[in-house]
């Protein structure tokens, strides 16, 4: 018998059904190889024999190192040595991605296409397939044209062409970028939402004695959770920015800026190795944040090209830290004032369809993701939409979904950090 946190699990899989086309995400619900995979995980944190970091063990269970495989090479002559971003390049919120378009690993001047963005996160950072095709299909869908979009603002008519570029992920706020970020701020509290700010990367520092660690950065998102529950009187925490999105701010971290070796096959991240990365220079105590000058390390391999990760093991990550931190899971918001904090019943939300007693049995939980999941309105008009809408039908019929007559979008509207206009 599937158990209940196995399939949260396999359910966590479900905010990415928009965009993923339904055959993969039906065969990712119903694959053997990863139901075992989530049990074994799942005995794993119930019993608290390992904590953020448990799927490590499940999901690379044999060390392995290819020194010549692994190097991204950035060094003097290879075509992909470091160059500051000038004039109108775009530079955003993420920082993987505005090192990649510094290295000219995409295009330097922030602004790609679907193709590009999959190639690079695929070839660079070693991340899967399906959850590669998945951000890139979703940032040009949700922030982009459609086909394209921006790792920062809007881009200009040059680099957009002919489609209309929509307002990429700096414009983005509450449909992929969260509030609690590692160590950008929140929009509606600092008037920005992708400028690096340097006191939380030294907190981020501050909670990880020695190296960075998966469990150091999951016990740093429940400080910064907290820290703005108590300072942004307009602390958001949505059913997909949220429970979805802001996880992978903080997994990507150790997931895809770790360096591999012999000696650490699954990753050791350094001090100065995440420095790098972030754009910060200075020591612990005097940092300095760097705008836009991410860059990919030298000396540095990715992780093993036999385990990338992917959909399956992201899910991996954002359940272990879910039953490490519940509260990580609670879709609501600050009403106006400093801890006031109201989480959703989901009963009023989904007109009583799902409660919480009945929210995580069977592929409930999944269900009202993926059904959620199709509400979030692109910057630009798109017929495409019309294909992830009916990609999420053929997935909630597929897994006998009990019909979702209507969202109650009242119950979100209570919090102004949902209804607030992102350009206010």
């Amino acid at each position: 018998m599937k158990s209940t946190a196995s399939l949260a699990i396999i359910g966590a899989l479900a905010p990415y059904a928009s965009a993923f086309p339904a055959a993969m995400m039906e065969a990712a619900a119903r694959d053997s190889k990863i139901m075992a995979r989530t049990e074994e995980l799942t005995r794993m944190i119930e019993a608290r024999q390992a904590g953020a970091g448990a799927a490590t063990a499940v999901f690379e269970p044999v060390n392995t190192f290819n020194e010549k495989a692994q190097l991204v090479d950035v060094s003097q002559g290879s075509g992909h040595e470091w160059v500051a971003p000038s004039g109108n390049d775009l530079r955003g919120p993420c920082p993987g991605l505005n090192a990649m378009a510094n290295h000219n690993l995409l295009p330097h001047d922030g602004y790609a296409t679907i193709a590009q963005f999959v190639d690079a996160t695929e070839s660079v950072v070693g991340m899967g397939s399906g959850l590669a095709i998945f951000l890139a299909a979703f940032g040009a869908t949700v922030d982009g044209s459609g086909l394209a979009w921006s790792i920062g603002g809007t881009p200009t008519a040059a680099q957009a062409g002919l489609l209309p570029g929509g307002n990429g992920i700096s414009g983005s706020h509450n449909k992929y970028e969260s509030d609690a970020s590692p160590t950008r701020p929140d929009l509606y509290q600092a008037g920005n939402d992708y400028q690096t700010v340097a006191s939380q990367f030294q907190q981020l520092i501050d909670a990880s004695p020695g190296s960075v660690t998966m469990e150091s950065l999951t016990s740093f998102r429940s400080q910064r959770f907290d820290t703005q529950i108590a300072n942004n009187p307009y602390f958001f925490n949505g059913p997909f920015t949220g429970v979805a999105v802001q996880p992978a701010a903080y997994t990507f971290i150790y997931r895809f800026m770790a360096n591999h070796s012999a000696e650490y096959p699954a990753g050791y991240l350094s001090y100065d190795v995440i420095k790098d990365w972030f754009g910060i220079t200075g020591n612990s105590g005097s940092y300095v944040a760097n705008q836009g000058m991410e860059r990919i390390p030298d000396n540095w391999y990715k992780r093993a090209i036999e385990y990338p990760y992917d959909n399956g093991y992201f899910a991996a990550d954002l359940a272990a830290a879910a039953l490490l931190h519940p509260k990580f899971l609670s879709v609501g918001g600050n009403t106006g004032k400093v801890n006031t904090f109201t989480p959703v019943d989901v009963a009023n939300l989904t007109g009583g369809l799902y409660n919480s007693q009945t929210f995580l049995q069977g592929n409930n939980a999944a269900c009202f993701a993926y059904q959620f999941s199709a509400q979030v309105k692109p910057d630009v008009l798109l017929g495409s939409i019309t294909t992830l809408t009916n990609a999420v039908n053929q997935i909630t019929g597929a897994l006998t979904c009990p019909q979702l007559q209507s969202i109650d979008e009242a119950q979100l509207k209570q919090f102004p950090g949902y209804t607030k206009s992102p350009a206010a």
